[in-house]
């Protein structure tokens, strides 16, 4: 090596100390794991083996950026299951959207699309995301915690190379400077303390602080979405006004429970639907929209006193953990039949489907037991019923409802006597007849085959099979929802502190002052601020300049040295002797 090289290295290295004391004074400000920098090979590639790329897949996963795209792949997992009928949520809906798209339906199942939440890719990213938050989190909260009982770092050696500065000269003593900058700054609520010749301190710790407790939200909120998913129970049951119902498994139309659920954790109470109301649009363009949907019941807990409330859309009732939603309504035509010797074989109310927003609604009656024919032969009785609540008129077009209230009901009903098929084994829909087994009445009036009925009116069926009856009491029926989901408060309180959190980090910023207060010269004290954030805000320096000018009040600035005058008199008389 030559002295010149070696005289460059010395001259090189106050300023490369400058340099290094810059780096510490900016380091810590975040919590931001370090980029760990693995060995190279002779011909300066990286060389990583088994631990290498363990340590490397681990890193990528714990990262920020993994984390997010893992959230981000989660909610983009979710729309799918929000399209497309779930078998958890309403196995009916599935099968018939299987029958209607047959060429669809094989790669649905193939992706799992109609169990979205429980596939193996749905459960593959919940865990990734769930172990890259916890494996992001642990780190950065040591680190965190190393900060809050460490102390900001000592001033660098150029305070005037930080992107915030200010200095001025005051005639106060450096001590009382730097003990009056130490008072200013611990009442912003600065961490401050001495040393050496300046004052060192840092705010904004709630920024990363924010950061942890949005990222601990989140596995809150997934741990609490995990948990109802285990511990969760959903049923519904149709009810008919008069008619209750028991939170007991055997009362349910239908009902889904989580792995870990037991039927012994089912809340004791019941409720009878006293009455149903609903109210729509008159008139306008909206006309036939819903206004209010309640559900007036009488419920009791555990036995108890009957209680009086009202279910409304959105407003369920509350009964220990469970919940009472009020899901959808419909119609229940009265209907009487008799047979060839006029004797009741079936009397009572019929629930009908709704298939349009008018409440247009099908269904079928069956009677099971109690019928024979005018040979005295048992039989079964079954009608297919179609139901309109506002009828246009005959001549008016296709029979569908022109208004969802019950302005002008209409029934017509199609007989057929028979096997039902109840007793076949297999499972049936009680809104839908088996007619295989079946033969079909003819009738005199409507098409020969059907017949519309308004309330009172009797449908006589041939050869003496008797009659029914659409009787003019219609009923009203509303179906409920009845759930338990243990997550939900969880879920709140981590959507809250992810709020919270998120606000934190986004606007609060993390930065350090520096005050030096050293004597100069000429005996006059020199005093420097610095400010340093983890980015560039504006706000930093205008933060650095209130702080000066507070400061400036306890050692406020000296007066500027008079500049010495010239002698241009002395010097013009001396060169005209010359």
């Amino acid at each position: 090596m030559s002295k010149t090289d070696t005289s460059e290295q010395q001259e090189n290295a106050p300023e490369q100390q400058e340099n290094l004391g810059e780096a510490e004074a900016g380091a810590q400000l975040s919590t931001a794991p370090v980029d760990d920098r693995g060995e190279t090979s002779a011909v300066g590639g990286p060389r990583l083996g088994v631990i290498g790329w363990i340590r490397w897949f681990w890193r990528q996963l714990t990262s920020m950026r993994v984390a997010l795209i893992l959230l981000f792949l989660l909610s983009l997992g979710a729309v799918p299951g929000s399209l497309i009928p779930q078998t958890s949520v309403d196995e009916l809906k599935v099968q018939a959207f299987k029958d209607a798209h047959t060429t669809l339906t094989p790669l649905y199942e193939k992706l799992q699309l109609f169990d979205v939440y429980s596939s193996v890719w749905f459960s593959a990213i919940y865990i990734l995301l769930f172990v890259s938050l916890i494996g992001c989190i642990v780190p950065r909260s040591w680190q965190f915690v190393g900060q809050l009982r460490s102390r900001p770092p000592a001033a660098p050696r150029r305070l005037d190379r930080l992107p915030a500065y200010t200095t001025w000269r005051t005639t106060a003593e450096p001590e009382q400077v730097r003990e009056a900058a130490l008072g200013v700054l611990k009442g912003r609520r600065f961490r401050a303390h001495t040393a050496g010749d300046a004052i060192a301190s840092e705010k904004g710790y709630l920024r990363e602080a924010g950061n942890l407790v949005f990222h601990i939200a989140l596995i809150v909120m997934l741990s609490a979405f995990a948990w109802g998913q285990l511990f969760k129970s959903e049923g519904g049951k149709l009810v008919i006004e008069g008619d209750g119902f028991s939170n007991t498994l055997t009362q349910y139309d239908d009902f889904k429970s989580g792995s870990q659920f037991g039927t012994d954790e089912l809340e004791p109470f019941s409720f009878t639907l006293d009455s149903f109301s609903g109210t729509y649009e008159q008139r306008g363009p909206q006309r036939g929209t819903p206004r209010t949907f309640e559900a007036a019941v009488s419920y009791s807990e555990g036995g108890g006193k009957d209680k009086k409330a009202v279910i409304r859309v959105n407003e369920p009732l509350k009964v220990g953990d469970s919940k009472v939603f009020l899901i959808a309504h419909g119609y229940a035509p009265v209907v009487t039949v008799k047979d060839g010797r006029g004797k009741v074989v079936f009397h009572g109310a019929v629930p009908l489907l709704p298939i349009d927003n008018n409440v247009t609604s099908t269904g079928a009656i069956k009677v099971m037991d109690g019928y024979r024919d005018k040979n005295g032969k048992k039989e079964q009785l079954g009608f297919n019923a179609f139901f309109v609540p506002t009828f246009a008129g005959a001549g008016q077009g296709n029979m569908f409802s022109q208004f969802p209230a019950l302005d002008f009901p209409v029934m017509a009903l199609t007989g057929y006597h028979g096997d039902l098929r109840v007793n076949s084994g297999l499972p049936q829909n009680v809104y839908q007849l088996d007619t295989s087994k079946m033969t079909q009445f003819k009738v005199d009036k409507g098409t020969g085959v059907a017949q519309r009925m308004r309330p009172g009116e009797t449908m006589t069926l041939p050869d003496g099979a008797g009659s029914i009856t659409f009787e003019k009491d219609i009923k009203e029926w509303a179906s409920f929802q009845i759930s338990q989901q243990p997550g939900n408060g969880l879920a709140l309180v981590g959507a809250a502190a992810a709020i919270a959190g998120l606000s934190g980090s986004l606007f609060i910023q993390r930065r350090r002052v520096w005050v030096r207060a050293v004597r100069g010269e000429d005996g006059v004290t020199v005093v420097e601020m610095a400010g340093l954030g983890r980015s560039e805000s504006a706000r930093l320096p205008e933060e650095l300049a209130d702080l000066a000018v507070t400061l400036t009040a306890q050692a406020p600035p000296a007066p500027e040295p008079a500049v010495d005058a010239v002698d241009e008199p002395a010097e013009e008389a001396e060169g005209a002797e010359k």
